[in-house]
């Protein structure tokens, strides 16, 4: 009995200290630096797509040629390794906040909501701070590709074209999300905004535009997958850089991705504002 009790003691010591480290300043700066690396992230993938739409541009329109563009800069290097450990930090931050967040929710529903959301913005977070160490430390990578080849594997069976439907299923769904949250200013309730200052009338237009536009986006990533996936076609589920270019064929295309592209600029003007606003 007593090991048991010093057991329980033990991990109660342990998920307290966890908790200070998540709440203190110092920490919670760091994982603020998050949100604007990937701020940054999507205003380059906001202006490579709006060249792609203005003329044409061999950069990949998503993470990887966001990247790929910040590593060739003059210090880039440097500002990848800083963005990568902040979102690092983020993630960690989001899975801690899954945890505890958890914790004061008396609803089973409302917790298992709570920790599906966090748990999948740690995921997006950790993906993203993985791909910038790595071009941190003079790896590379096509994005686009590699979706393909991952698919490619799936769709060999029938089971694995499910899935790969099911994905793109996933990411329409994700995508509608966002634009609802950004028509519905959803996203407030991420915020603490100050009342009275335009900075929150600044806030809420990068907000609403760029919540609908990354929507968009993903939900163009979506029906290349579920297209690929029906039609056993692996060069269609080629990620965001595949949608956003592939938006150009269609009528009005290219007013459609420069609108788009515009967007997802401004959903990262608001990620940076979020690093100010966010509670954490």
């Amino acid at each position: 009995m007593g090991t048991m009790d010093s057991a329980r003691e033990g991990a109660a010591n342990v998920e307290s200290a966890a908790e200070n480290v998540a709440e203190h300043p110092v920490f919670e700066n760091i994982a603020r630096g998050g949100f604007v690396m990937s701020g940054l992230v999507h205003v380059l993938i906001g202006l490579i797509a709006l060249r792609v739409a203005l003329g044409g541009s061999s950069q990949d329109a998503d993470q990887s040629g966001a990247l790929r563009a910040i590593a060739s800069a003059p210090g880039g290097n440097i500002l990848l390794w800083i963005g990568g450990l902040a979102m690092v930090a983020l993630m960690i931050w989001h899975l801690a906040e899954a945890w505890f967040g958890a914790k004061w929710e008396d609803d089973t529903k409302k917790r298992v909501n709570h920790v599906v959301k966090t748990v999948g913005k740690a995921v997006v977070y950790g993906a993203l701070a993985v791909t910038a160490l790595r071009f941190a430390a003079g790896g590379s990578s096509d994005s686009g590709e590699q979706t393909s080849e991952l698919t490619a594997g799936f769709l060999g069976n029938p089971a694995g074209r499910i899935a790969i439907v099911i994905a793109g299923l996933v990411a329409l769904g994700i995508g509608g999300y966002h634009v609802v949250k950004g028509i519905s200013r959803g996203f407030e309730d991420d915020l603490r905004l100050p009342r009275g200052q335009k900075v929150a009338g600044v806030v809420v237009v990068t907000g609403v535009i760029g919540y609908i536009a990354k929507g968009l986006a993903l939900i163009g990533v979506g029906i290349m997958f579920a297209w690929a996936g029906i039609g056993s076609d692996p060069e269609k589920a080629t990620g965001m850089d595949g949608a956003l270019k592939a938006m150009v064929s269609l009528p009005l295309g290219t007013v459609l991705l420069a609108v788009v592209g515009a967007g997802l600029i401004l959903y990262g003007v608001y990620a940076v504002l979020r690093s100010r606003y966010a509670p954490m």
